[in-house]
């Protein structure tokens, strides 16, 4: 990728957050001349914050965050700052440009809870992404999933989100992917994203695991990269998550692979790791 950037002068490509995780890993021991190189845009799932900062601090490549489904025709938000934003201080704008952004005009969203309630826009309270629109789709054709999927015109995404006060779109997961665990809900992206901040991981990914008390706990399956393979510990993770999370939402268990499993399009596949840790029993805590 990086040669075929570098040979042909790409201005601008997009691509789900591993094509670029790899690329910036891969720019840390080669190098590349990517000055054509102006936007990256950034879908699929949801951009480590580390990622877009350090891409462009250390490489000069800006990361635009975009979300969208087919459903959608596809375009859902993209994180296009605000005048006034550009005037905040640089850590709260890149706190900005890692969640997905405002939707265009046309497009309406809301969060809504387990009662189908609207949420607030806090930035805080959880709800699952409803959006309506004129070129959002209406309905499936012939699929039964139309009953769930479509309510009084709101198509429900499946993900979960936060809205914060200006507008801006924070997907916290897909509903499928989080981890319930005592009436509470923990974010895998947040705790995948987290781990992949650590200068030794390769990647990672958090699944939920059964568990006789709590209903779910998470369970993080962590690829270090090639050179500390045999040096990267559990304590090493978890240490470097107790910084940004409660203990109740640190992973039960840290389990160490050499790949996350990824689909066609490159996104992590967690059903393969659900299936293949199904009946994994976690340590006492």
């Amino acid at each position: 990728l990086a040669e075929l950037i570098q040979a042909t002068r790409v201005t601008l490509t997009a691509g789900v957050p591993t094509l670029w995780l790899g690329l910036m890993n891969l720019l840390e021991n080669e190098r590349y001349d990517l000055s054509s190189l102006h936007t990256m845009v950034v879908g699929g799932s949801a951009a480590p914050r580390f990622l877009i900062e350090k891409m462009e601090k250390q490489h000069g490549l800006k990361i635009i965050h975009a979300w969208g489904m087919t459903e959608m025709s596809p375009l859902g938000t993209v994180s296009r700052l605000t005048k006034a934003q550009l005037q905040l201080p640089e850590a709260e704008q890149f706190d900005l440009r890692a969640k997905q952004g405002m939707p265009p005009p046309g497009v309406e969203i809301r969060a809504v809870d387990e009662m189908n309630q609207a949420v607030p826009w806090d930035g805080k309270t959880f709800g699952e992404l409803q959006v309506r629109g004129p070129w959002i789709a209406r309905e499936y054709y012939k699929d039964d999933r139309s009953a769930n999927s479509f309510r009084d015109g709101w198509f429900a995404t499946g993900d979960v989100v936060t809205i914060d006060a200006a507008g801006f779109v924070q997907i916290v997961d897909r509903t499928k992917d989080l981890v319930k665990s005592g009436g509470e809900w923990i974010s895998s992206v947040d705790l995948e994203n987290a781990i992949m901040a650590h200068p030794q991981v390769l990647e990672a990914a958090v699944i939920a695991v059964t568990h006789p008390k709590w209903q779910e706990r998470p369970l993080a399956c962590v690829a270090p990269k090639p050179e500390f393979k045999d040096t990267l510990t559990k304590k090493d993770i978890l240490d470097h998550l107790r910084t940004r999370f409660a203990a109740w939402e640190l992973p039960d268990d840290v389990i160490f692979i050499d790949a996350v499993p990824k689909t066609s399009v490159g996104k992590f596949d967690k059903k393969v790791l659900r299936a293949q840790y199904r009946d994994y029993v976690l340590p006492e805590r």
